[in-house]
């Protein structure tokens, strides 16, 4: 038997704001020729690189003081990967001052971003070299999923959940991704169903989870005070398509999801209940 793929580490940074019809999100559609979730439409996000876990951030992040190396880290990730994908820049000044203005947030980014992408300067270089302290005390932990066994590509992922600052300018990289969109949790999931945007498994319930609630606050409220359980979907053949078993104990509605038969945007998601499918 052949053994599972070690998972790698990834973060994933859930962008909110209130709208006029509620709580939105900020999302991204992934370049096709990328190695993952390729045309996907997806939370700004991705792989830990060793920069991550630099130990500096104990002293140049607030809120490091709290959590676990490996939070820590994950954090991090999340942070460096949303300001390099779509610009935002969790940090304020070493004052411990509010968090940066756009127009420095977008300085900073004309500065340092293809650096840090390409790997020649970290994120903790940046936040040191210009006397910032990372805002990690304002990314609240989500979720926590891991890819299935049998999976060829696995990913130990964490989603966080943050309030964009209001006045970042929040946009695609245009090389990783291709196009962005705010929009309510709602439009997105109907979105998918309609074969408009692909919206993988874990994106799909994490937007129906943070869709629950009518503003950021309240959303915020609810993740700090919830207990994170770990996903791990369990994969089935069934008919019509793939079943896919999770706790229930993960707080998305259901422990049983029907994928069906199909791929990218033909795929359909339906929550099932114990009356649902018989045994």
């Amino acid at each position: 038997m052949t053994e599972p793929v070690t998972p790698r580490t990834a973060a994933t940074l859930m962008l909110a704001r209130d709208g006029a019809d509620g709580l939105e999100v900020f999302m991204v559609v992934r370049h096709h020729e990328i190695e993952f979730a390729s045309g996907a439409l997806v939370f700004p996000g991705g792989s830990a690189s060793a920069g991550d876990a630099d130990p500096r951030w104990r002293r140049l992040a607030d809120g490091a003081d709290q959590i676990s190396d490996e939070m820590l880290n994950v954090m991090a990730a999340a942070a460096r990967e949303a300001f390099e994908e779509c610009g935002v820049l969790f940090a304020r000044t070493a004052t411990r001052g509010p968090l940066l203005d756009g127009a420095r947030a977008e300085a900073l980014g004309a500065t340092y971003r293809q650096a840090i992408e390409a790997g020649s300067l970290s994120f903790a270089d940046m936040i040191e070299r210009e006397d910032l302290v990372a805002a990690f005390d304002r990314l609240v932990h989500f979720a926590h999923w891991i890819t299935p066994l049998h999976m060829p590509k696995r990913f130990d992922t964490h989603f966080f959940l943050a309030e964009a600052p209001l006045d970042h300018l929040l946009r695609h990289d245009g090389r990783e991704s291709v196009d962005s969109v705010w929009v309510t949790p709602r439009q997105a999931c109907e979105d998918a169903d309609a074969g408009r945007h692909t919206v993988l498994f874990p994106t799909r319930l994490n937007l129906e989870k943070v869709g629950q609630h009518r503003t950021v606050a309240e959303a915020l409220g609810a993740a700090r005070a919830s207990r994170i359980v770990t996903v791990r979907p369990e994969a089935s053949t069934a008919e019509g398509g793939r079943l896919l078993r999770i706790p229930i104990e993960a707080g998305y509605g259901a422990g049983e999801f029907l994928v069906s038969s199909g791929s990218g945007k033909n795929a359909r998601i339906h929550k099932l209940d114990a009356g649902t499918r018989s045994s």
